[in-house]
Order: structure tokens, then C-alpha cells, then sequence
């Protein structure tokens, strides 16, 4: 089965999604949000060992609420949770949320990654800046397709390169699907000291540098640096979304986000340590009134794996560097 890319290789080829980005270069943090236009189905998985996240158990199948109004990805840590209350107050403005009597509730999951320890100037007194970035990250939301150091991935660091913020897109018959992620991991994206992806079998074209496979024998090498990484303070998380312009039920779209996380182990080697956070959500828009048949919906559910880790090479391929930055950016590779 070909998944070849939509028009943007983005989220926003999906119909009825926008991303916005907010960030402080100073900070070396952000935040992205992901805003539907009317509320999507949505779903969560959670295999990180140390996530950080709001409203994710309104997600599971088996509760109430099955459609969100926004997605939000943030630095910060826990700090960054504060994000999601400034997409809930941009969304209130604008007449969006769940309708309980006389008031309207913006439904705005969100998960964080830690880039505290960055090089970035976290003295920001009294209150964290992150429900203004959230704020600023819906007011922009639009059809943006911009990959690298922006937004949740303006401040990640991976093991030994500067990470990123990464999206994909693929087609299968009438349907789109897409991912977008920061790549914060405490593991890395490439293959030992190579230039090379571990993402490499699903690269479209040479759209995160079409180095493939390296010669030789594969030597992963990480579990070294994956040991210097804990000692060193610096803690993680990978956090991104896969969504489908398919209608699909609650609990489909729970099979979507566990795809997307096979998607992250493609990519990232290790991935779902002690250390990540990693949490992947997914949106079905509805879009495409065409509901998928049981055999197309495994394929649908292999596309999420393949565009998860084709986000996650953009994102750490497209870093740029900065003033005061720890790692290395992967351009800056020999």
C-alpha cells in the first residue's frame, strides 16, 4: 500500500484542523495548538513513563465527552500546563465549547515535555508565561506547515541533537492522514553516530535528508548515551497527535493513537522509557463522510505509524540553531 503525502505534507492537510505556534526564543520554549474547526473526535494513549498531562481521561472510550475542541502540545513542564487555559479562554471567546446548560466549555486536552534544563532563562517571577503563549499559539492558528525549532519543539533536545517539532501527511484512497509531534526524547532519532533515521524505511522522497540506511551492520549505540542523558538532569518527553479526516468512533480513534505510538518507536530508539513522557493523541474530523471498513482501517491505523515517524525525523532534521543551545543540530553533523 503507497502512503504518499498530501499537498503540505502536514496536519493541516487533514480537513478541519489549524496549528498555531507561540514561543520565547530567550525562553527556548513554546506552544503549539491544534484547533478544529468543529469539535473532533478524539482519543489518547499514554506508554511514556513520567507524562505530564490534562484532561486525558475524558479521552478513554468508555466517558462521556467524545469530541474536543483543541489540542495542545507545550514546553514547560508542568508549568506548561498552563497553555491549555489560554486555548480554553481564545476558544471561549470565539463561541467554541461543550454546551452545559447556559454556558459553553471549551474541551482542551494537552500533554507537556520538559525543557527546563535547555539553556533557556526560566526566571520568570511569579507566574509562568505558558497560558499567554497558549493564548497567542490559538489566536495564530492557521494552515501552517512549518517544521524545526517552533513552537512545543522550540526548545527540545533529544539524545545528543537538538530535537524539533515535526509534521507529516500521507494519503490512502479518499482519506488523509497526518502527524505532528515534538521530539523531546531521551532517545535519538538517528542510528548511533550516523546521520542516518531510524525513520529511514518510510521517508518520502528526501523530505529529512534521503540518507536511507547506513552500510554496514546496524549499531545502535544508545543505550550509552541513553545512560548520559539521566545523569545529566536532562529529562524528556516525546508528545504528538495523529489525526484522519476519516469518521471514526471514540474507540477507533484509540486504536489511531496506539498506532502513533508504534510510529514513535520506529523513530526514536529508546522510546517509552522511565524518563519519557510520551503521549500521543488522535483526532478523526469527519471530514470524509467515507467510514472506513475493518481492512481499510488497518491500513489507516499502519499510515499513523508511518507519518509518526516520518514527523518525528522532520522534527529533529529542521532544527535550527541558537544562542545558548546545549546540542547540536542535526545540520550540523558531519
Amino acid at each position: 500500500m503507497s502512503f504518499a503525502p498530501g499537498p503540505l505534507n502536514a496536519l493541516i492537510d487533514v480537513t478541519g484542523l489549524s496549528v498555531g505556534h507561540a514561543g520565547d526564543a530567550a525562553l527556548k520554549s513554546g506552544v503549539t495548538a491544534i484547533i478544529a474547526d468543529r469539535p473532533a473526535t478524539a482519543a489518547v494513549s499514554v506508554l511514556g513513563g513520567a507524562p505530564g498531562t490534562r484532561e486525558t481521561d475524558l479521552l478513554e472510550p468508555h466517558n462521556t465527552v467524545e469530541q474536543v475542541d483543541a489540542i495542545v502540545l507545550s514546553g514547560g513542564s508542568a508549568f506548561g500546563l498552563d497553555a491549555a487555559g489560554g486555548v480554553q479562554s481564545w476558544l471561549r471567546e470565539t463561541g467554541r465549547g461543550f454546551e452545559v446548560g447556559p454556558h459553553r466549555v471549551p474541551i482542551v486536552p494537552s500533554a507537556i515535555l520538559f525543557d527546563l534544563i535547555n539553556g533557556g532563562d526560566k526566571d520568570w517571577g511569579r507566574h509562568p508565561p505558558y497560558r499567554e503563549l497558549g493564548f497567542s499559539a490559538a489566536q495564530a492558528a492557521s494552515a501552517d506547515a512549518r517544521v524545526g525549532s517552533i513552537g512545543a519543539g522550540l526548545g527540545a533536545l533529544t539524545a545528543g541533537l537538538k530535537g524539533g517539532l515535526g509534521t507529516a501527511s500521507a494519503r490512502f484512497g479518499p482519506w488523509t492522514v497526518a502527524a505532528i509531534v515534538a521530539v523531546n526524547a531521551m532517545g535519538s532519532a538517528t542510528i548511533g553516530d550516523t546521520r542516518h533515521f531510524w525513520a529511514a524505511p518510510f521517508e518520502q522522497g528526501a523530505e529529512f535528508g534521503g540518507l536511507g540506511w547506513p552500510a554496514g551492520r546496524l549499531e545502535p549505540g544508545l543505550p550509552v548515551k541513553f545512560r548520559q542523558q539521566a545523569a545529566s538532569g536532562l529529562t524528556n518527553t516525546t508528545i504528538g497527535l495523529v489525526a484522519t479526516d476519516a469518521p471514526l468512533t471514540k474507540a477507533q480513534a484509540k486504536r489511531l493513537a496506539i498506532a502513533g505510538q508504534d510510529g514513535l518507536a520506529r523513530a526514536l530508539w529508546p522510546a517509552h522509557s522511565p524518563f519519557d513522557g510520551d503521549t500521543v493523541f488522535a483526532l478523526a474530523t469527519g471530514a470524509v463522510m467515507n467510514a472506513p471498513e475493518i481492512s481499510d482501517f488497518i491500513d489507516l491505523c499502519a499510515a499513523a505509524s508511518a507519518v509518526m515517524a516520518r514527523a518525528v525525523a522532520r522534527g529533529v532534521h529542521s532544527a535550527t540553531p541558537a544562542s545558548g543551545d546545549l546540542m547540536p543540530c542535526w545540520s550540523a553533523l558531519a
